[in-house]
């Protein structure tokens, strides 16, 4: 029975976040809210950098896919941040297609460790109450992990969202902090 429990709660994780995101929390106005995205999906043409890597067509569609999703799920986002590495910050613009907001660039989330995701959110205007970090793997995962007591590992376009409980992004390392979804790519 508890084997069948854990599966179908596994199964069916995004339902459950979705119910708990846009149902039972209450809406409180003073929390900031952060969304860590992983670029989607990559190739590696030959003689290709990294920095310089290009979508594959499953990233496009995943991407895509991911964004009207999260668009029609009524997750609100106000800014954009994206590592400038080419398949993040394609990522970001496919996003952009449905979100429709600024887009900055930010050398920081290249190649990341956890400090500079802080960096990062420290640097925010306090007028932003909700924002999505592009980024990478493991960096993306180990930032995540270090605020959430939910252990997982980002998949390419995987999607976390958390509600940080500040005033200000400058509070972010003592604010509580809780994670709202995770959404894969292939459990939409």
């Amino acid at each position: 029975m508890i084997l069948f429990i854990t599966q179908f709660f596994y199964e069916n994780h995004v339902l459950f976040h979705y119910f708990f995101y846009n149902f039972n929390l209450p809406k409180n106005e003073n929390m900031k809210k952060l969304i860590l995205v992983r670029h989607a999906k990559s190739d590696w043409p030959e003689e290709t950098e990294d920095f310089d890597r290009p979508l594959a067509d499953k990233g496009l569609k995943d991407a895509m896919n991911m964004s009207r999703f999260m668009k029609s799920n009524n997750i609100s986002i106000d800014h954009f941040v994206s590592s400038p590495a080419v398949r993040a910050l394609n990522t970001c613009k496919i996003f952009n297609q449905t979100y429709q907001l600024k887009v900055a660039t930010e050398d920081k989330l290249y190649n990341p460790s956890e400090r500079n995701f802080e960096s990062v959110i420290y640097d925010l205007d306090d007028s932003v109450g909700s924002v999505a970090l592009f980024s990478h793997n493991n960096g993306i995962s180990n930032f995540a992990n270090s605020i959430s007591e939910d252990i997982f590992h980002f998949p390419t376009c995987g999607v976390a969202g958390f509600e940080i409980d500040c005033n200000s992004w400058s509070e972010f390392d003592g604010a509580k902090k809780k994670l709202l979804f995770f959404y894969e790519p292939g459990k939409i």
